[in-house]
């Protein structure tokens, strides 16, 4: 069943440029309504809109309330599914490391997004030192991480790996 949207949005002769524009006014609404960045999302799944978000970030305190992961949480709950296998993610921005990671993950079609990191550099939203940690060696990041190995978390690892009905992911 499709989800409700504004007007004719679930047609299937919407285009990718007329999906972007979705994922932009998207943005605008959210930003308009304090409730994040400027930054929005659309995933289509067969022609249908399955899932939307704008940036949360600073209306719910969650660091993590991305456009695209807000979006991929409510087309993961729409398909009951928690891989967006045949789905195209439209992106009113360059998804930043976080979201890109989150997209692999969700395992879409295709992402398409209009403005770029640097045009989002631009406006104050610059992941660059982002990108530039993750190569680095973890204990030499900015924010140190520090291996602290426990016998008990490899139990559950192996615990996992002797599980029979396990879905893989």
């Amino acid at each position: 069943m499709p989800l409700k949207r504004p007007g004719n949005l679930n047609k299937y002769t919407m285009t990718h440029t007329e999906y972007l524009r979705r994922a932009v006014t998207i943005a605008r609404e959210g930003m308009l309504a304090g409730n994040g960045g400027p930054f929005g999302c659309v995933i289509v799944k067969d022609g249908q809109i399955v899932g939307e978000g704008s940036n949360l970030v600073t209306s719910t305190n969650d660091p993590t309330a991305h456009a695209e992961v807000v979006a991929i949480r409510e087309a993961c709950r729409h398909l009951e599914t928690f891989q967006l296998e045949g789905c195209i993610v439209y992106c009113s921005c360059e998804p930043c490391p976080m979201c890109m990671g989150a997209i692999y993950w969700a395992r879409p079609q295709q992402v398409f997004y209009a403005s770029t990191r640097y045009d989002a550099a631009a406006i104050g939203f610059d992941d660059e030192f982002i990108y530039e940690e993750i190569p680095v060696n973890p204990t030499n990041r900015k924010i140190p991480f520090e291996n602290q190995p426990l016998a008990e978390a490899d139990a559950v690892f192996a615990e996992w790996t002797r599980t029979i009905n396990k879905e893989l992911y």
